[in-house]
């Protein structure tokens, strides 16, 4: 509570500079604080079941489990590892800010631009200039490339989810739709490739933007835009699940109203940002006064509403649609009249073409020359269209097959219930402990 910057002291008139009273209380006033406990506790818990059950990135990492047993093992053991945080990210910042207090809590616009380039706060510089300051030569070249590794597969994972997402949902249907032509493997491999070149650009431009956005802490700012994306999402998820009678329509047009509601907040935020310390807030009553958390909490209140209304004015979905696809029906044995084998696996209609069969029933590749700009382009792609490259996807469709159950061992079952009562009993201790 004493790392206030010399600026601060030489200057009696001045406010800024100084930590926040309820610095050391996790879940704080629910009107006049960053970190209000009920928006908290009821705005962030819609981001956190988006991020937890319905993200992309997550889902794949469970889908990719061999089995329910193992995908709720590593979601546990996700949750155990997100404790490291506070240890890894928390402490070391409030190191940061006694032992470097001039630069990390710089008090004034000209004083922040001359010490990190940015006028709205340097908070974000706290943890490179730990390490730069404390760690000798060799162990900041092993924590660069700890921190360059952690980034670029978190990266790796978000532009993998993006492709995945834009290939398969939106230019598979418009492919289909508008040309009557379903793409081919090697389309949609170039087409995802594609999708990651843009949002790396895009992701570069937005730089200079996320530097002035939330008085220069990246950390709210990304807390801020999942509460104006993610609570629609959680909404259609949570309904989709727990209730029967919600249909298609009702998902779709309580998230298109949800998703835009959250871009119009968005763009309001991005036009009048949040002043810092020294600066007057111009801001309109909307993002003045109602805070992010609070404003996510009433996003995902009327996505459900819409999402209830338009389904109930509208025809229910067929019995056999629900079936296996809510809580309450998802260990249903009745067989859905969809259910059906999968084709084998075949590329634009052709069964392992360029083989012959000897005559002991084995099946031999007869090998082309491949030119090396046509290797390469296979390469960067990531397509094998090999008789072993399709025999290889050939038995993970076969795995598919024997996971795809929710039965569980049951000392399985209770090991997981067990440590979930032990992950939950202590979040809600350090909750407890850190702000009482």
């Amino acid at each position: 509570m004493k790392a206030i910057p010399n600026e601060t002291l030489n200057s009696p008139n001045s406010t800024c500079g100084y930590p926040r009273e309820d610095a050391w209380q996790m879940l704080r006033d629910p009107w006049n604080s960053d970190i209000p406990w009920i928006g908290f506790l009821l705005g962030k818990t819609p981001a956190s079941i988006w991020y937890w059950c319905a993200d992309q990135m997550m889902v794949q990492r469970v889908l990719a489990a061999k089995s329910l047993s193992h995908a709720q093992g590593g979601c546990l053991f996700a949750s155990y590892i997100k404790l490291l945080p506070l240890f890894i990210m928390v402490i070391p910042g409030m190191v940061s800010r006694v032992l470097y207090t001039d630069e990390v809590a710089c008090a004034s616009a000209e004083t922040c631009m001359e010490i990190c380039g940015s006028s709205t706060g340097c908070s974000n510089i706290a943890y490179p200039k730990l390490v730069l300051g404390l760690l000798p030569a060799g162990f900041r070249g092993i924590m660069l490339a700890v921190m360059l590794a952690a980034l670029m597969s978190d990266l790796t994972s978000i532009f993998n989810s993006t492709s995945t997402l834009f290939t398969i949902d939106i230019w598979k249907v418009f492919r289909i739709r508008c040309f009557k032509k379903e793409p081919s493997i090697r389309e949609l491999m170039i087409v995802g490739r594609f999708i990651v070149i843009v949002m790396v650009v895009i992701s570069v431009l937005l730089i200079p933007v996320l530097k002035d956005m939330q008085s220069g802490q990246i950390f709210f700012y990304l807390q801020e835009i999942g509460s104006y994306l993610a609570p629609p999402i959680a909404a259609v998820y949570l309904v989709a699940v727990l209730w029967p009678r919600g249909n298609e329509k009702g998902a779709f047009w309580s998230l298109m109203a949800g998703f835009v509601t959250g871009i119009i907040r968005m763009i309001l935020d991005w036009t009048w940002r949040s002043p810092p310390c020294w600066g007057e807030d111009h801001r309109p009553a909307i993002t003045a006064k109602v805070h992010y958390m609070y404003f996510a909490l009433i996003l995902f209140v009327v996505t459900v509403l819409v999402n209830i209304i338009v389904s109930l004015l509208t025809e229910p979905p067929e019995q056999f649609q629900v079936i296996r696809t809510t809580y309450w029906t998802r260990y249903s044995t009745v067989k859905r009249p969809d259910d059906g084998e999968p084709p084998p696996y075949e590329e634009d209609g052709i069964e392992l073409e360029n083989t012959e069969s000897l005559s002991n029933g084995a099946v031999v590749e007869i090998r082309k020359e491949v030119s090396c700009c046509k290797k390469g382009y296979n390469w960067f792609c990531g397509f094998d269209d090999s008789v072993k490259g399709r025999l290889e996807n050939q038995k993970y469709e076969d795995r598919l097959k024997k996971i795809n159950t929710l039965k569980q061992d049951k000392r399985a079952k209770i090991f997981l219930n067990i440590n979930l009562v032990v992950i939950l009993g202590v979040a809600t201790f350090c909750y407890i402990f850190f702000s009482v």
